[in-house]
């Protein structure tokens, strides 16, 4: 191991300050790590550096930007006043009343599969209507978050109805 000589911390002294990297500051002295070239620098407190040095470039001054100008009051303004719109909402047919099918072995693959009452009860039944997907529109409004697939692993009907509780 090298030691660090009055010499040797001069040169890395200059070299660190002319913002030569570690890397290259241990090639020139020779005999150290970048690690040690790193250590040396914390060390001895050397945090001001010159412009950092990159291979076949010259060291980049930046000139300070001219202010962005600012946007006319009034047309901001006049957006942040303006009265939000309504929302839209869709016309959601009825859709409660007794169900349809009541045993799901029934329920074919375009039929609404939303449980009407309780399970336990003889009553129990599900809408049956037409459906795109798993539910019918009036259903599908009411219950179902967008942007939410459905999976039967955690439908808790199909649940039920596999571990035979229906």
């Amino acid at each position: 191991m090298t030691s660090w000589s009055e010499p040797r911390i001069t040169t890395l002294r200059s070299l660190w300050l002319d913002g030569l990297s570690a890397s290259q500051i241990a090639k020139q002295l020779g005999g150290v790590t970048r690690n040690a070239v790193i250590g040396k620098v914390h060390r001895l407190g050397l945090s001001g550096r010159g412009a950092p040095s990159a291979p076949g470039r010259a060291p980049r001054i930046s000139t300070p930007r001219p202010a962005r100008p600012r946007r006319a009051a009034g047309r901001a303004a006049a957006r942040v006043m303006a009265p939000p719109r309504p929302p839209v909402a869709a016309p959601v047919p009825a859709a409660e009343g007794p169900g349809l099918v009541t045993d799901m072995a029934r329920l074919g693959v375009h039929a609404c599969k939303w449980p009407i009452g309780d399970p336990k009860s003889p009553e129990f039944s599900f809408c049956g209507r037409h459906a795109d997907g798993r539910y019918c529109v009036a259903h599908e409004i009411q219950g179902v978050r967008a942007g939410t697939a459905w999976r039967a692993d955690r439908d808790p009907v199909v649940r039920r109805a596999l571990a035979g509780l229906i």
